[in-house]
């Protein structure tokens, strides 16, 4: 079956100040597209591919998203990044190269790092990127990722982890690691 490329937009209209409903509504509003895909009919080639488009960068590459997931069969999805290659040599950055990343940052320039850092807390809080861009217009580093990019994937690494372990921490689990930096 071919691969079915969408545009998806999952994005919470209002903040309602409670970490746990609005990272649950995330969840629910990216569900509820994934339920709407058709069945595959067999392994390989039989199998339903989806390609979600889900953020685009200042440069035009977008970070979309890949389900099936190979290793974890259900609501799982892998998240990929247009013409970026990460350290593990693909296009799909892993939470070590976001952490590793951070910490970069945070040695060339512990200021910035906490206003970066500070962003990441708004993300995590399930803000959207778009909506802080004017605090991360001007906040740059020599080392690595650009903000846009790492505050467009944490968010969906964030939400990721809200799907795959919503019984456990979700996405306190990256952010325990981001906060350990």
């Amino acid at each position: 079956m071919p691969v079915q490329e969408i545009e998806l937009t999952i994005k919470l209209d209002r903040i309602t100040g409670c970490h746990e409903k609005d990272r649950n509504a995330l969840r629910t509003l990216l569900l509820d597209q994934l339920i709407i895909e058709k069945a595959g009919t067999g392994n390989k080639e039989k199998t339903s591919k989806y390609r979600y488009n889900v953020e685009s960068l200042a440069c035009g590459n977008k970070v979309y998203l890949t389900r099936p997931a190979p290793l974890n069969k259900g609501f799982d999805f892998i998240i990929h990044v247009e013409n970026y290659t990460f350290m593990n040599g693909r296009d799909n950055p892993k939470h070590d190269d976001m952490l590793n990343d951070l910490k970069g940052k945070k040695q060339e320039n512990s200021v910035n790092y906490e206003k970066l850092f500070g962003l990441i807390n708004s993300v995590f809080l399930c803000n959207d990127p778009a909506d802080i861009y004017t605090q991360y217009l001007n906040l740059s580093f020599d080392y690595g990722l650009s903000v846009e990019l790492i505050l467009k994937v944490i968010k969906w690494l964030f939400i990721e982890q809200d799907v795959r372990c919503w019984n456990w921490s979700g996405r306190n689990m990256l952010m325990s690691g981001i906060k350990g930096i």
